[in-house]
């Protein structure tokens, strides 16, 4: 039986080596997602969030498992962000921002797994549970780079693409500014952190 791995699967989108920025292409994939506002380092509502989106994440696993004979490992938590004034993320004013936070799911992954998903998470009574929503996401264009390093580290690598490497390209926004995290940070140091950070474009 073998076991499909969104991170193997797109390894250009999930597995991008360090360097400078990269344009990719990203299609439309499936998610479990949660929205919220506010820092995530103090926001009850992120932790809980978060909480929701790991529980039905590995009730789908199970019910994949058992009912379709598919494997999957869990796939990174992802989070989209945005902000009335982009520079909040330059500036790192976490209480202005908003986020989306995300769990890719497989292909075969259908609603009605998802729905029996939400049943069996119930009996853990998790706060975010009602908030966890199933659908497509697609991107498209967009230049992403892997920043190794602390969250708070992002800010000048932000600054540059925002205001250098995009203009320099001929390129400005078309999405909301997506982070992929691939380590824990339970139990990685902060100046091991490995995150995507990814921005949707389109031409000036």
């Amino acid at each position: 039986m073998q076991t499909y791995d969104v991170k193997k699967v797109h390894p250009a989108l999930y597995a991008p080596r360090p360097g400078d920025f990269r344009v990719v292409d990203v299609p439309e994939m499936a998610f479990l997602s949660v929205d919220g506002h506010g820092d995530p380092n103090v926001a009850a509502a992120y932790a809980e969030a978060v909480q929701a989106l790991y529980a039905v994440s590995y009730a789908v696993r199970a019910i994949a498992k058992s009912e379709l004979g598919r494997v999957h490992t869990v796939g990174p938590l992802e989070g989209l962000w945005s902000a009335a004034d982009p520079r909040a993320f330059v500036t790192r004013d976490k209480a202005a921002w908003d986020w989306t936070m995300m769990i890719s799911q497989p292909p075969w992954v259908t609603p009605a797994i998802v729905a029996e998903a939400l049943v069996r998470s119930r009996r853990k009574k998790l706060e975010a549970l009602d908030l966890v929503r199933f659908g497509p996401y697609a991107e498209g264009r967009c230049v992403q780079v892997l920043h190794v390093g602390s969250y708070d580290a992002e800010g000048p690598v932000l600054a540059r693409l925002h205001d250098e490497w995009m203009p320099e390209h001929g390129l400005t926004f078309a999405g909301r500014h997506h982070e992929i995290y691939l380590s824990d940070p339970r139990r990685t140091e902060p100046a091991k952190l490995q995150t995507v950070l990814r921005q949707p474009v389109r031409p000036r």
